[in-house]
């Protein structure tokens, strides 16, 4: 299959080809540093991982930009209109979403531009915007003319004339037209300033990602994206001052993710009905949360509960049982372990791999994906079986398998092996555990050996019974 995706601009399924040959440069939009994110604010950033993984995978060289906004509104406020403070504000911050995104396997972006550090590339956007025509200057703010872009609202999808009514528009008597947005805002007491052409001031929120998306990634760049909820205002005014200022088509393919809900409604702030993803982690593992955030396609809205990522926690847990096994098998039948078969290659009898990349090439269907790895799974299991049981001729084959699954589940970001660590310090006693357990199963003593079990579970550790004997994984 060829890789496509759905380009919000277009809405439709399109082929991917990139601006430069075997290069992709993407931009994502990154938060607002003014407090906590909540966990829908990270659906996107772990979608976003799994498509850079999967364009590296596929030969591709990638240049990822995921920027943080520490010039707001929001910040001065948090800041409690303390120019420095709202610097340390930002600063806090940025460094607990850098922590908690870890936490869930994401890659640090390439590139990681601060508004704060691009003020000269605003300045010199809005420049060009004014010698255009297409922004004034009202007072000691800078606007832009909404009205002289005709093409406004094509990524949205909306009319102008249809805007102002009730629509998100910032209110100001000095604007000329209400749908006209600030590309600069004069200073204000207890407010971080910048010298300008216009005055001393703030950059505006839309006009940071136009500029450092150029500078980073150039013009009519190939993939931007973000949260649905970007896609008015933001990304529609991003479109409209970066092409009016150059002539030149902003970005190549528009991908949006989907809101995460909360029994039917759309989590967010404004709404009240956000969950801490700090509290979560404190409760769950990452790679469970990360799981959980991948259990429905990204454009789909996700339904997110306790349920959901217990659901998560089982299904993980199948597949780094699964790695478990296998990799015991394999050492203890002497052979080495395999290194992870990434690339397409050439198909296996099941072509797994060529499954797993036809899934994430349609629109990065990552539940599809997800369903091939659990195929080879049950393909494979029944060969775990049969070399503990002795049977050399399953060593290949399992071998084989095995490698092709720690490959593909890299580009989801999972890797089974080091999500469930082996620590030796408490092996032996694990060891010594099981051994008891089933000396107490051989005598009978059938409540020895389910209170054993059940104090290893309280401490998440599960048992698992084998032909072979019993082993123990660590739970999600």
């Amino acid at each position: 299959m060829v890789l496509q995706f759905h380009n919000t601009m277009t809405r439709r399924k399109e082929p991917f080809v990139p601006r430069d040959q075997d290069r992709v440069g993407i931009y994502l939009c990154g938060p607002t540093v003014y407090g906590e994110p909540h966990i829908g604010n990270l659906r996107n950033v772990v979608v976003f991982d799994v498509l850079r993984r999967h364009l590296a995978a596929s030969g591709f060289q990638v240049l990822f930009v995921r920027n943080y906004t520490d010039v707001d509104d929001k910040i001065i406020n948090v800041a409690g209109h303390d120019p420095l403070q709202a610097f340390v504000v930002a600063e806090h911050w940025s460094r607990v979403y850098d922590e908690i995104t870890a936490a869930l396997g994401v890659r640090p972006p390439d590139i990681a531009p601060r508004a704060s550090g691009h003020i000269p590339e605003m300045l010199a956007l809005i420049a060009r915007l004014v010698d255009a025509g297409l922004a004034y200057q009202a007072g000691g703010d800078v606007y832009f003319a909404v009205g002289k872009w005709p093409e406004y609202g094509r990524l949205s999808g909306r009319d102008p004339a249809e805007l102002l009514a009730g629509a998100r528009v910032e209110v100001n008597p000095d604007k000329r037209d209400p749908l006209d947005f600030a590309l600069w805002k004069g200073a204000k007491p207890g407010e971080p300033t910048w010298d300008s052409p216009w005055g001393p001031g703030r950059p505006g929120w839309h006009i940071e990602c136009s500029a450092m998306a150029a500078k980073y990634l150039g013009r009519g760049f190939d993939i931007h994206g973000g949260g649905e909820d970007l896609i008015f205002p933001h990304h529609e005014n991003e479109i409209a001052q970066s092409e009016g200022a150059t002539g030149e088509p902003f970005a190549r393919y528009w991908l949006h993710n989907a809101f995460l809900e909360l029994k039917g409604e759309k989590m967010a702030k404004s709404v009240g009905n956000v969950v801490s993803p700090r509290e979560l982690l404190r409760r769950h593992r990452g790679v469970v949360l990360r799981y959980a955030l991948l259990g429905a396609h990204y454009r789909s809205p996700l339904e997110f509960s306790e349920e959901v990522i217990a659901d998560a926690a089982a299904s993980y847990d199948r597949l780094a049982t699964f790695a478990t096994n296998a990799a015991r098998a394999l050492g203890a039948a002497g052979g080495e372990l395999p290194a992870a078969a990434v690339g397409v290659g050439p198909s296996e009898p099941a072509g797994w791999r060529d499954r797993f990349q036809a899934a994430l090439d349609d629109d990065l269907n990552v539940p599809a994906a997800l369903a091939v790895l659990f195929d080879l799974v049950a393909e494979a299991n029944p060969l775990i079986v049969k070399l503990e049981q002795g049977d050399a001729s399953v060593l290949d084959g399992l071998r084989d398998r095995f490698a092709t699954f720690l490959g593909l589940a890299g580009r989801l970001g999972f890797s089974p092996l080091d999500d469930l660590p082996d620590p030796a310090a408490f092996r032996p006693v694990l060891d010594l555990l099981l051994d008891l357990r089933e000396r107490a199963r051989a005598a009978r003593d059938f409540a020895a050996a389910d209170a054993i079990r059940d104090r290893l579970a309280e401490a998440g550790i599960r048992v698992e019974d084998r032909p072979g004997g019993p082993r123990w994984h660590l739970a999600p």
